[in-house]
């Protein structure tokens, strides 16, 4: 019997397994308030519905360049204009089946198998993963609460020689955003060891405190990966970006023509109309804020009370080793028993995920209110 790969032997995304035991709880009539998956509760834009809806009257919505509608790499080059001040050039934005596909094509490109990417923990684990599959060496540098789990450069000195870095700001689990100072010395920082900068910025537009600095404008030579998921509320659209070096972009067209031909043709065209919907999708922003202080306010009284910035994206990363050691044993006992579905930790730090518990507030404020209701009673 031939064996599998050996490429395959990764860790589940364990989200996803909260997500199954949600499910079965409500097949089974009980009632789930979801806190555990980061996904809007929003529908796409009505301008994305309105595009989609003429195009599939009148186009064929076949393959399309393999690095995207040109429309839309000017319409995401437009953005960051708009939106940053910062020029980009059309032709360095790739467009990408969901943020998952940036992250594989930008991986091929830029690391051999054997490579070192460093990646601070927590963080999201689909880059570990998509690394391990690929041959890549992952590097954890442990980030401090001291410094709201902060990627800095003086981790690297304990990293040995890397080939890249991966941060991401907005950050998922925390919350933690970085500055263009701290941008400029993690920019430095990988230029004197030779190493690729990768930068996470799909949860930019979902910020507290004013917007999130695009690394963009501090350097031209990072790898940027973005997503019309989070802030344009397109989850299943299945949509995403990667701005490259030029030094990169025909090996990444390359890769993208063998791997996916073209991003589907219909989520593109509702991409370019979400461009030109900030007015709602900054009200969705709204109502997170308005969740958000649901939380920060709620969750401390019910003895929940070390928490991450939370400056971004829609996360509360909580320390609940006042209560276990074991977050998804946690977990699984909050969820059958207040029905509240939270991520356990350890989907984002392997190491010191044990102590803490990631909660969405991506939904409705009332159920953020009854959440935070259910959670101080049953802690109490």
């Amino acid at each position: 019997m031939p064996k599998p790969a050996r490429r395959g032997a990764i860790d589940p995304f364990f989200v996803m397994e909260v997500m199954k035991a949600a499910a079965a709880r409500q097949a089974a009539g009980g009632d789930v308030i979801h806190m555990e998956v980061g996904q809007p509760s929003t529908p796409a834009p009505r301008k994305a519905l309105e595009a989609v809806e003429r195009a599939l009257r009148s186009e064929t919505l076949g393959y399309t360049d393999a690095l995207g509608i040109p429309s839309l790499r000017e319409g995401i080059a437009r953005h960051y204009k708009t939106y940053y001040g910062v020029d980009v050039p059309a032709e360095r934005i790739v467009v990408t089946t969901g943020s998952s596909g940036a992250f594989l094509f930008a991986f091929l490109a830029a690391f051999d198998a054997g490579a070192r990417v460093a990646l601070t923990e927590p963080g999201y684990p689909a880059y570990r993963n998509i690394m391990q599959a690929l041959g890549i060496e992952v590097v954890p540098l442990p980030a401090r609460a001291e410094t709201g789990f902060r990627a800095e450069p003086a981790l690297l000195d304990q990293a040995g020689r890397i080939d890249g870095l991966l941060v991401a700001s907005p950050a998922n689990p925390t919350g933690t955003m970085l500055d263009a100072a701290q941008l400029r010395g993690l920019v430095e920082a990988c230029r004197a060891r030779d190493a690729w900068l990768v930068v996470d910025e799909i949860y930019h537009g979902i910020t507290y405190g004013g917007r999130a600095e695009t690394v963009l404008s501090v350097t031209g030579d990072a790898i940027v990966v973005n997503s019309f998921s989070k802030y344009f509320s397109m989850t299943g659209w299945r949509l995403g970006w990667v701005v490259v070096p030029p030094a990169l972009a025909r090996a990444v067209e390359c890769i993208a023509q063998n791997f996916s031909i073209s991003p589907p043709a219909v989520s593109q065209v509702a991409g370019l109309g979400a461009l030109a919907a900030y007015e709602e999708l900054d009200a969705n922003v709204a109502r997170y804020a308005r969740n958000r202080a649901v939380l920060l306010e709620e969750l401390p009284r019910a003895g929940l009370d070390r928490l991450a910035p939370a400056d971004g994206a829609f996360y509360i990363y909580a320390d609940v080793s006042r209560f276990t050691n074991d977050s998804p044993e946690f977990a699984r006992r909050m969820l059958a028993e207040i029905g509240v579905a939270a991520t356990p930790g350890i989907d984002f730090d392997p190491t010191e995920g044990k102590r803490f518990l990631r909660f969405s507030f991506a939904g409705a404020t009332d159920d953020m209110v009854e959440a935070a209701a259910r959670l101080r009673r049953w802690l109490k």
